[in-house]
């Protein structure tokens, strides 16, 4: 199956209403990023064993390691958890600057250095977290 494919599968198999809070994040991404590299993560490592939830990703960054290797990964991630929904956007070398510029305008999400997590999109402030998502894509790009 193709990542489109994983990534629709993924959505529609998340129960109501988180089905629609994924499904209308991902068309809120895919508005702010159009021609972007999509990826699935299963959320399993090589010998098959569930280490993380399943995520979307979004874009292409290179992330640079402290021994000097590299390695090309997404620039914005979503993700269902037994809670709700976290939206990632990964990069961000200041670990204070999402939730000191949009952890207090964004409503009731908990807002840490790379991840806004939230129970339903009614709790947040769509044109918030669009903005949050948008600093995440123009400052790789």
């Amino acid at each position: 199956m193709n990542v489109q494919g994983q990534i629709k599968e993924y959505i529609t198999n998340q129960p109501e209403p988180k089905r629609s809070d994924m499904q209308a994040l991902h068309s809120i991404i895919l508005e702010s990023m159009p021609a972007c590299k999509l990826w699935f993560l299963d959320g399993k490592n090589s010998e098959g064993k569930t280490v993380s939830n399943p995520n979307i990703g979004y874009g292409l960054q290179t992330i640079k390691y402290a021994d000097g290797t590299t390695r090309e990964f997404y620039q914005i991630g979503l993700s269902a958890n037994t809670t709700g929904i976290s939206v990632y956007i990964l990069g961000i070398e200041d670990k204070k600057y999402l939730a000191k510029t949009y952890g207090k305008k964004i409503g009731k999400a908990s807002v840490t250095g790379y991840c806004i997590k939230f129970k339903a999109l009614k709790e947040i402030d769509p044109d918030i977290l669009q903005a949050a998502i948008r600093y995440g894509v123009e400052r790789v790009l």
